[in-house]
């Protein structure tokens, strides 16, 4: 993943089961743990489900695997910035990937951890 550059996000929608239209997106590695920004700030429809449901699926290399979501540490956010400047150095897209926009809308992505039966 921290190679890869198809990664796709897929937030639950608000019946907690169906998953969203896949968004293609950029995506970091920073100690290990996986992040994802949205373009659009936190106004982007994907990052507001995202933040809503805190769950979905990601398909990255063909694979498709359940996740949770939740808000990138901000505490990161320079360590962050400077993954993608490394792995997007030559696009004309990462100004305002690492802009307050963009920053703002961080999210880190992990495996889903299914709730224990009670």
């Amino acid at each position: 993943m921290a190679a890869g550059d198809d990664l796709h996000v897929a937030p639950l929608r608000p019946d907690g089961a169906t998953t969203g239209t896949p968004t293609w997106i950029w995506s970091v590695v920073v100690d290990g743990r996986l992040f994802v920004r949205a373009w659009n700030g936190i106004r982007s429809r994907w990052y507001q489900a995202a933040m809503t449901q805190h769950a979905g699926q990601i398909t990255v290399a063909g694979t498709t695997y359940d996740v949770a979501f939740q808000p990138a540490d901000l505490a990161l956010r320079d360590r962050i910035d400077a993954a993608y400047r490394s792995k997007y150095a030559d696009s004309p897209y990462l100004s305002p990937m690492v802009s307050a926009g963009p920053q703002a809308a961080g999210v880190e992505v992990t495996p889903h951890q299914p709730k224990e039966p009670r």
